[in-house]
């Protein structure tokens, strides 16, 4: 695969606001759909030649080659509008299929269309502050064009990507410092997800400039078999990317898009090595509804400046030496924000006497983290079959994030049964660590006699479930969470949840 990283979305933890990643780009040739973890075919800029290294690899780097005029393909043969039958139905690429064979006309040209519909739904009957059921679901549509292809000129491709969110969240009735619904969250509205321009110069050199996320490119999931590996999971603590670097900071989640732009060098000029590079507008007002077409500076906060190092070793998911993905990053927040006790009444009840809180302004944060996954085998008979193991920390600048210290993990497997070679099973988790700042602070207080004070501490979580995969474009994933201290106190008791994910590629 290669280096090109990309992608995802998310959510801030403990914002009514939460943001989350349902759907990422991964690199140029593909658009991932993060809330089921499948990928949106691009056949029009798929790798050339030989199995996608983007399989098993963290980077999704579209062909060295996609920026060159080809010459056209022959003309696709003609295909009907409708399917023959419900499992021919079933075993197409999208669910609208190639309409009548135009939509291969298209991708021929070098004009990529794409669609999907996302949905959340979660309930707990036992724990949290009530019981409750929640829906939220995400539209989808957009294109990527080639204009090497479209045109014979190498301007590099453009992308364009409109979301439309509704529904309710689970978060705020528990409540939960991390969304159970990764698709939940960022106003609720319609509005613009991507709107860019992306060039490859040479194989050493790719960069983006427009309106993007930085969930695309730094502290992104790894790919496998064609699915994102944190979004086998609901949760938006582990989907798109470790949910702490969007509470924390000023990280630009999916679906926002910022004005930004990045850097990507490959010193080999291959997939091997990646140092990265970005600037991000920060400007936290961007998530909410009114603000959802907000395209230009007003109102920002300052510079969101991550970068990134990372390393692919072994082959891919179906071949070679089981794969190895690390990547290791940091970032500079410019902004001035209140330190970590101006979020301390988020914890609390309504008018709880929290003494005289030592808020302060703070101007530049910063933080990191570690990301790594490994293959553990593959199935000898049938090498599409695999278990990958992952695991991410992050670090947050303990003077002003409320979660300096947080960590997700999971174990993915896929092919479950003889005859389910495309279904998964997946078991994860975080570890919500709540600044000691707060907890100690909320100590004292109670120590000198102040009543009703709730002590902030931490908030786990483990999730587990099984995703059936009836058709290429269709994932129906039921699952179950578990969550220990519910909005990161002991107020409420754990909390077991049931959720039910659907994805559908158009």
């Amino acid at each position: 695969m290669t280096l090109a990283a990309t992608s995802t979305l998310c959510m801030s933890p403990g914002h009514a606001q939460a943001g989350v990643s349902p759907t990422e780009n991964q690199g140029t040739n593909q658009t991932r759909n993060q809330a089921t973890g499948q990928a949106e075919p691009v056949n029009a800029l798929k790798k050339s030649g030989g199995p996608p290294m983007q399989f098993g690899d963290p980077y999704d780097r579209s062909d060295v080659s996609m920026g060159k005029p080809t010459p056209p393909p022959p003309p696709a043969p003609p295909s009907n509008w409708f399917p023959a039958s419900f499992n021919d139905w079933l075993k197409q690429s999208t669910m609208t299929g190639d309409w009548g064979g135009l939509r291969t006309h298209l991708q021929n040209m070098g004009i990529a269309l794409q669609g999907h519909y996302l949905q959340d739904s979660a309930g707990n009957p036992v724990g949290g502050r009530t019981q409750a059921v929640r829906y939220a679901h995400e539209v989808g549509l957009g294109a990527d064009i080639n204009f090497a292809q479209l045109t014979g000129h190498d301007f590099g491709v453009f992308h364009i990507l409109l979301t439309e969110r509704a529904g309710l969240g689970i978060v705020n009735t528990l409540p939960a410092l991390n969304s159970p619904q990764q698709i939940f969250g960022s106003g609720e509205t319609i509005r613009f997800t991507r709107l860019s321009i992306e060039k490859q110069f040479t194989k050493y050199l790719d960069t983006e400039i427009g309106w993007i996320n930085t969930e695309n490119d730094f502290a992104q999931s790894t790919m496998h078999w064609g699915m994102s590996l944190y979004c086998q999971f609901e949760s938006n603590a582990i989907c798109g990317m470790p949910q702490a670097l969007a509470s924390n900071s000023g990280y630009g989640y999916y679906p926002t898009a910022h004005p930004g732009a990045f850097v990507k060098l490959f010193p080999f000029g291959n997939d091997r090595f990646l140092v990265s590079a970005g600037i991000y507008n920060a400007d936290p007002t961007i998530s909410n509804t009114g603000y959802a077409w907000k395209m230009w500076l007003h109102g920002s906060t300052g510079a969101y400046l991550p970068f990134q190092i990372g390393w692919h070793l072994g082959g891919t998911d179906t071949s070679g030496q089981l794969p190895t993905n690390l990547k290791i990053g940091g970032y500079w927040d410019t902004s001035e924000v209140n330190n970590v006790f101006g979020q301390l009444a988020g914890f609390e009840t309504k008018g709880v006497d929290l003494g005289n809180l030592p808020i302060e302004k703070i101007r530049g944060r910063y933080g990191g983290w570690f990301e790594g996954d490994q293959m553990l085998q593959r199935d000898k008979a049938d090498p599409n079959r695999g278990t990958v193991a992952f695991l991410s920390i992050i670090w947050g600048d303990p003077r002003t994030a409320i979660a300096p210290y947080f960590v997700t993990w999971g174990v993915v497997r896929k092919g479950t049964f003889p005859n389910r070679p495309n279904d998964t099973f997946s078991i994860g988790g975080k570890f919500n660590m709540v600044n000691r700042k707060l907890t100690n602070y909320v100590g004292a207080l109670q120590g000198a006699g102040y009543q009703g004070l709730l002590k902030p501490s931490e908030e786990h979580a483990g999730e587990i479930n099984y995703g059936w995969r009836p058709s290429p474009w269709l994932t129906i994933r039921p699952g179950l969470q578990y969550i220990w201290h519910p909005g990161g106190t002991h107020r409420y008791k754990n909390a077991l949840l049931i959720d039910f994910e659907t994805g559908v590629t158009f």
